[in-house]
């Protein structure tokens, strides 16, 4: 799964349980999986987000040496 694909997972379980008259049952399911996409989405952002961290410090390193 990707990021885009999960976000666009708990844009639908949101819908869905903003506009329907759900069993509590349901709503729950919608939102334990809504729970774990959040999860998912977390960490990918969190892995992202450190990749971007490590290339701007060797970009910093690199423009150093030139100067």
């Amino acid at each position: 799964m990707t990021f885009e694909e999960a976000i666009k997972e708990m844009e639908e379980i949101i819908q869905k349980l903003e506009g329907e008259n759900l069993p509590l049952k349901d709503a729950q399911a919608l939102f334990e999986r809504a729970s774990v996409l959040a999860k998912f989405s977390q960490e990918e952002l969190s892995k992202t987000s450190g990749k971007l961290y490590q290339i701007k410090k060797e970009l910093d390193s690199v423009t150093e040496e030139e100067i």
